[in-house]
């Protein structure tokens, strides 16, 4: 029994390798995979199902042998690619989650989120959040031509990274957490977005639990498999041998 946890992978057409490394991942792992959970930021940037652009085909393609194979792959939305849709997920084959999911793994409830939501601290972050994800503004924007949206992506991508932040703010808040595992009664929650993997073992209402970050896919691939020996947080290398 193998399940599979990704995000923040960012592939872009300015990094061929790591949308290989990502492809190579689903050849190799992930056909034999009982489930993929991929948690948001899949992409770099996303303005909309109907961007031809050729690198978004690729993934499509190599998702849809997998999920033909007979491994089921889900895809929660993150922060960069929310505006994933109906049109992405049939060619690729992905299940859409929500913004929370709770799944049961040999009898552990999980609850999985991408995990900006819980950075609460950055509260101009949450405000813009709050904004674009409004159902009526992501009506009008689908309705822009394509060079509009690609334009508001740049501007907001170069916005996005002249940003300079305290760690702590962009750090997910341990309330938040907490409040989220409350609601959704577990004790295992898995995020990614902040780009800081690791297991951190906690306690909160008199018992452990588990909060597992993922890792982004800049220096290296980060995986999280959990077999029947819990859960692994592992990485891989972008560059194939002999690159």
């Amino acid at each position: 029994m193998t399940t599979l946890f990704v995000s923040d992978l960012h592939l872009d057409a300015s990094r061929p390798e790591v949308t290989a490394c990502f492809i190579r991942f689903l050849e190799n792992e992930a056909e034999s995979a009982d489930a993929v959970y991929i948690l948001g930021d899949l992409f770099e940037v996303w303005i909309g199902d109907d961007d031809p652009v050729p690198e978004h085909q690729t993934v499509a393609q190599a998702l849809r042998r997998v999920t033909t194979s007979g491994t089921p792959c889900y895809f929660a939305h993150g922060n960069r690619d929310f505006l994933i849709g109906t049109r992405f997920a049939t060619d690729s084959g992905l299940h859409l989650l929500g913004e929370r999911t709770v799944i049961d793994i040999d009898g552990d409830r999980i609850l999985l989120m991408h995990g900006d939501e819980l950075c609460t601290d950055d509260i101009s972050y949450q405000r813009f959040r709050r904004i674009v994800r409004n159902s009526l503004v992501l009506r009008l924007f689908r309705l822009l031509p394509l060079t509009t949206r690609r334009a508001i992506a740049a501007r907001l991508r170069a916005a996005s990274m002249a940003t300079d932040k305290p760690d702590y703010i962009t750090d997910v808040n341990v309330g938040a957490v907490e409040q989220e595992m409350r609601a959704a009664s577990v004790n295992i929650l898995i995020h990614g977005h902040t780009h800081r993997p690791a297991i951190h073992r906690m306690h909160f209402d008199g018992e452990a639990a588990l909060r597992i970050v993922l890792g982004d896919w800049h220096e290296v691939g980060s995986v999280l498999r959990w077999t029947s020996s819990g859960p692994e947080l592992t990485t891989l290398a972008v560059a194939s041998p002999g690159d």
